[in-house]
């Protein structure tokens, strides 16, 4: 992945807000036990302690390819 600066940090309510997915979803989409597990699905920063964050241009990155697979006819994962 090529680095562009300034790097934004988003927190899960505003991946929430971005993707229109609950906070439910989102982490079910990273559990590798959950029936809507995405390996796809860009991983979580630690921030801190408790404190996690996702990488926007991943955020968009992984939208734009879901996008691109909807036009192609592939199904969401």
């Amino acid at each position: 992945m090529t680095t562009q600066f300034p790097l934004k940090i988003l927190r899960c309510k505003q991946v929430a807000e971005r993707l229109s997915l609950s906070r439910s979803t989102i982490y079910d989409k990273l559990s590798p036990n959950s029936v809507r597990f995405d390996p796809s699905f860009p991983r979580p920063i630690h921030l801190g302690a408790n404190a996690v964050g996702w990488v926007e241009a991943e955020i968009e990155h992984w939208l734009q390819s879901r996008i691109q697979d909807s036009r192609n006819g592939t199904p969401a994962s």
